[in-house]
């Protein structure tokens, strides 16, 4: 298939995809599917997402559903994210046949707790927080990403043998404990100032030891979760190279104000702010595409946004995505000029959805 006149970074050119993958980048004598000037950008990687639309990673049977309104959305590949449960439940989830879907394609599993830390549970249930286990953890398939907190018991040497990239959050950890795990093996922050103690000058606590570590870092820049200002910080301090925009999306995104579930407690959302009932913040009703259009409303250059909800969470999970380069999946967005989707293409192909139209 052959994409005309893509504008990639200020240049048009046609892009030519081969079975799923981006075989050259040129200007072809051959007939295509017209973009006639858009701005194309790789697909999004949304490494945490709990779901969307009514829908929850942790129904275990809506996936599907998710990944074609994350299509819609300039989502090209996720991480169905779980919550705090008991084992046999995740179990349940992420033990599957992971399905082909005809929206954004489903990676692999983030294992959100419950390996993590009472005092900052957040919206998780404090009920089945717990002690990491490598013995329980290897009965779990398909798991991509697992946060915890590096202070629980035994969890240094289940960071040394997990084989799952190992994020740190929901945390009380210190600055110390923090650069043990990452010497371990951790390497990302969890929803970065959120959920942890704060960076403080003379405790720099995780965000300090993310930056000693250099480690990646996740951000939900939906305008709420973080001051405007800590973007730019954080923007200034990791570049485009660690910091990866994130949603934190749950099912009540997409959807008006009401009352929700989420991971087996009552949530209510106003004015589109998720709360549970001791009103700390549930996730996030934003996607990631208006996550990156507030990067770049906040000053965030405009390919740097995109590259930190692209190429470096592909970096990241160590896939060959996230870039607008021959050899790359054929996994690209093309937006107007207020960064609203036109298409988009999931290994090489215009992705319609369930009633046969094209995502424009």
């Amino acid at each position: 298939m052959i994409y005309k006149n893509c504008n990639i970074n200020g240049r048009i050119s046609d892009i030519r995809t081969e079975n799923g993958i981006i075989a050259e980048i040129g200007i072809f004598n051959e007939s295509g599917h017209d973009l006639e000037g858009a701005k194309v950008f790789p697909g999004l990687i949304d490494i945490h997402s709990h779901g969307c639309m009514g829908y929850d990673t942790m129904d275990g049977d809506k996936l599907e559903e998710i990944s074609d309104y994350l299509a819609q959305n300039g989502v090209t590949a996720w991480l169905p994210t779980t919550m705090s449960m008991d084992i046999e439940t995740i179990r349940n989830v992420v033990n599957i046949d992971i399905p082909k879907t005809n929206g954004a394609e489903i990676l692999g599993f983030h294992m959100e707790g419950p390996y993590i830390s009472q005092k900052h549970k957040g919206a998780q249930n404090g009920r089945y927080i717990k002690s990491p286990d490598i013995d329980e953890f290897n009965t779990l398939r398909n798991i991509r990403m697992v946060t915890l907190a590096p202070e629980q018991y035994k969890c240094m040497q289940f960071i040394k043998e997990c084989d799952a990239i190992v994020s740190i959050g929901h945390t009380d950890a210190d600055y110390c404990c923090t650069m043990k795990a990452i010497e371990n093996g951790a390497g990302c922050l969890t929803h970065t100032f959120n959920a942890m103690p704060p960076l403080h000058h003379r405790a720099p606590g995780p965000i300090g030891a993310a930056i000693d570590g250099d480690i990646y870092i996740q951000v939900i820049c939906d305008g709420l979760h973080i001051h405007k200002s800590v973007i730019k910080m954080l923007y200034r301090t990791f570049g485009e190279n660690r910091m990866i925009l994130i949603s934190d999306s749950m099912r009540a995104t997409g959807l008006d104000d009401g009352e929700y579930e989420f991971g087996g407690q009552r949530v209510t959302v106003n004015n589109s702010i998720a709360r549970t009932a001791d009103r700390a913040i549930a996730g996030s009703t934003t996607t990631l595409l208006k996550c990156v259009k507030k990067a770049i409303e906040y000053g965030v250059p405009e390919q740097s946004a995109f590259n930190m909800a692209s190429r470096t969470p592909a970096e990241l999970l160590n896939i060959k995505k996230g870039n607008i380069k021959p050899g790359y999946a054929a996994d690209i967005i093309a937006v107007d000029t207020d960064y609203n989707i036109i298409s988009t293409i999931i290994a090489g192909k215009v992705i319609k959805n369930k009633t046969g139209m094209m995502y424009v």
